[in-house]
């Protein structure tokens, strides 16, 4: 019998909260969803994009990942090994001013308070042209892996991640 990875149950649990977001409840929109294998590196990684219904102005993507290392270690069940997936946030915003980076950091901190978590701004512009806004990728990771034991935390992780939207198309 087929026993799925850490990683195809996570996906499919937060695909089906995501899901319900959008299509239960009305709070998000889906704008694009990825589910890939790279098979020059054995790895595996699935990725959801969102906006709130409301405020389309930020877009929300929630990225997991597992690596060879990290599939091989379970399917071999690898004593020692902390076998599970990665999970970062990326939140794509544009900017006017990159003062505006200060005060997201400062948002953002105050949500994702856990100690673990770290938060990456990275801005962009068209080379050649007088930048009027920036595109700000803000990305949150987190240093420790996740697994099945990490299910019931999914609901608390996405009302985050709306609360950070929320709070980003206000800035």
């Amino acid at each position: 019998m087929y026993d799925p990875t850490i990683f195809e149950n996570l996906k499919v649990a937060f695909e089906n909260l995501v899901y319900d977001l959008d299509n239960i409840e009305r709070k998000i929109d889906i704008t694009n969803r990825i589910d890939r294998m790279d098979f020059s590196i054995m790895a595996r990684d699935f990725a959801i994009h969102f906006t709130l219904v409301d405020k389309q102005e930020v877009t929300a993507e929630i990225v997991l990942e597992a690596s060879l290392e990290d599939l091989a270690a379970e399917i071999l069940d690898t004593p020692d090994e902390s076998q599970g997936c990665s999970l970062y946030i990326r939140f794509i915003k544009r900017v006017g001013n990159i003062t505006e980076c200060k005060k997201i950091e400062q948002a953002l901190s105050d949500i994702w308070e856990e100690p673990d978590a770290k938060l990456t701004q990275t801005l962009s512009f068209v080379y050649d042209q007088q930048p009027s806004r920036y595109l700000n990728t803000i990305e949150v990771a987190f240093s420790h892996k996740i697994n099945e034991e990490h299910m019931s935390d999914i609901p608390d992780f996405l009302h985050h991640v709306l609360a950070s939207l929320k709070v980003l198309n206000a800035i």
